[in-house]
């Protein structure tokens, strides 16, 4: 949540400074502002001309805008608990066993229905709470797996961050000083089309070098920030050979499947880019992918090999059924949320917010390896949960910072691993939380783990 607070803060500030937003003297109405409870977890990152106007004036009770928010809250919770908690724990299999070849496919594929369905999961139930509220927060996604480009992907994924950056970062950097002498000093030693370009592309590296160390403060960050600017800037020296192509072929440009072809494409670079999240091991994640080209074997899957994730076959097809009612929401919601016209509904409208409910109740990840409140944007997502689950070890937890005679009444004889509540240490990989597990189990003692290290004790 500090992120989120320091960054609408940041904004605030600087739009106050360029005049884009005035000053608010009132010290409460401005703590409102940049701590309103909702967006504190993962965002929106809002700004003082949106948000904050509206949190300062009066509001009375809207049926349409409670009932909206509620079903929203309820979707939220349903791409979140049916489809990706559900999926979670065969990542933490692949990834804990090193598997490599179609496995390393399937990581990336399920590692983006994972945080497709957590963070617009958790985003709906933070705009849906603020809806009941009668506050309108801002969009944060718009269908960005429908996107043609990367560059148009970062458009529609996570908006609010992209703009931020964007507005504070890359725009102010373009146009410093040291920029404009940059572009002359290419423009007279390599050319006046590099000399051109120089600004922009050092500004979009280290915008992106920026966005990654904001994820974290670990190389893969590092490593996923610069590929992704990476790959905006070739697509963009690119973009003269894609317009020769769409003039040539403007009927194939403009079909069916070639627009689906851009789209998978983009889908599946973006999701090769993004298990970078899973490793946190740059060597690692390079070494698994290049497993592609030489234990590939498909027939792993055909064999039963999928059915060893940790996800059942019943899980499978709920998930996939997930998937597929995702993304029929998704494109009924092109011109209008489907929401709002259910809303005009009212029988139907209920009808289905009841069986979004009892889907959830019924088809949600609960219990033991699973926390409901964790989300992966929000900086709780529990690995070690996960982990434990499938290394079949008890565990329980207590505070780390807990007396001897605590930590002796808390240990039970066959809880083989004890853990500390605050534990979503980004730096640490469920490889590393195996091991430590393995070795408290192995000798008999607890295992405390906070969010500076884990050691067995």
């Amino acid at each position: 949540g500090i992120s989120y607070y320091t960054f609408i803060s940041i904004g605030y500030m600087i739009d106050v400074y360029r005049e884009k937003a005035a000053v608010e003297r009132n010290f409460f109405r401005h703590a409102l502002f940049v701590s309103f409870f909702p967006q504190l977890a993962m965002g929106p990152i809002s700004r003082y001309a949106d948000t904050g106007e509206q949190l300062k004036t009066p509001h009375s009770f809207d049926a349409k805008d409670a009932w909206c928010g509620l079903l929203r809250v309820l979707w939220g919770f349903f791409k979140k608990l049916v489809v990706a908690d559900a999926i979670a724990p065969a990542i933490g299999y692949i990834v804990s066993e090193k598997l490599g070849g179609i496995y390393f496919i399937l990581l990336c594929l399920f590692y983006s229905v994972r945080i497709y369905g957590d963070f617009t999961g958790g985003i709906d139930i933070v705009l849906g709470a603020a809806q009941i509220l009668g506050i309108k927060l801002p969009e944060n996604f718009n269908r960005p797996f429908s996107s043609k480009s990367t560059a148009e992907y970062w458009n529609r994924w996570h908006m609010t961050m992209g703009n931020w950056f964007t507005n504070y970062i890359f725009y102010p950097l373009s146009l410093t000083k040291t920029m404009q002498k940059l572009s002359k000093w290419g423009r007279a030693k390599l050319g006046v089309g590099i000399g051109k370009r120089l600004p922009v592309y050092t500004a979009t590296i280290i915008t992106w070098l920026a966005t990654g160390l904001w994820h974290g403060f670990a190389w893969n960050f590092v490593v996923w920030g610069l590929l992704n600017g990476l790959v905006i800037l070739v697509s963009q020296e690119l973009n003269p050979l894609y317009e020769k192509f769409r003039a040539r072929f403007p009927k194939l440009w403009h079909s069916a499947p070639y627009q689906s072809f851009m789209a998978i494409r983009t889908f599946l670079l973006m999701s090769l880019i993004r298990v970078f999240d899973c490793y946190c091991d740059v060597p690692l994640t390079f070494n698994r992918f290049f497993s592609v080209f030489y234990t590939f074997n498909i027939a792993d899957i055909w064999n039963g090999g999928i059915m060893n994730l940790n996800v059942t076959g019943t899980q499978y097809i709920v998930i996939a059924v997930g998937i597929v009612v995702m993304t029929v929401v998704s494109r009924l919601s092109i011109k209008k949320p489907l929401r709002e016209t259910l809303w005009e509904k009212p029988v139907l409208g209920n009808a289905l917010m009841a069986l979004l409910c009892i889907a959830i109740l019924v088809f949600g990840s609960y219990g033991l390896g699973f926390d409901a409140s964790a989300f992966i944007y929000g900086g709780t997502f529990n690995l070690f949960n996960v982990t434990m689950r499938r290394m079949g070890i008890d565990f329980t937890f207590v505070d780390p910072d807990c007396s001897e005679e605590e930590l002796r009444a808390a240990f039970k004889p066959n809880t083989k691993a004890l853990f500390g509540e605050t534990i979503a240490n980004p730096a640490l990989t469920v490889l590393d939380i195996e091991k430590f597990a393995k070795a408290a189990h192995d000798h008999g003692v607890p295992l405390i783990v906070d969010n500076t290290f884990a050691t067995p004790v």
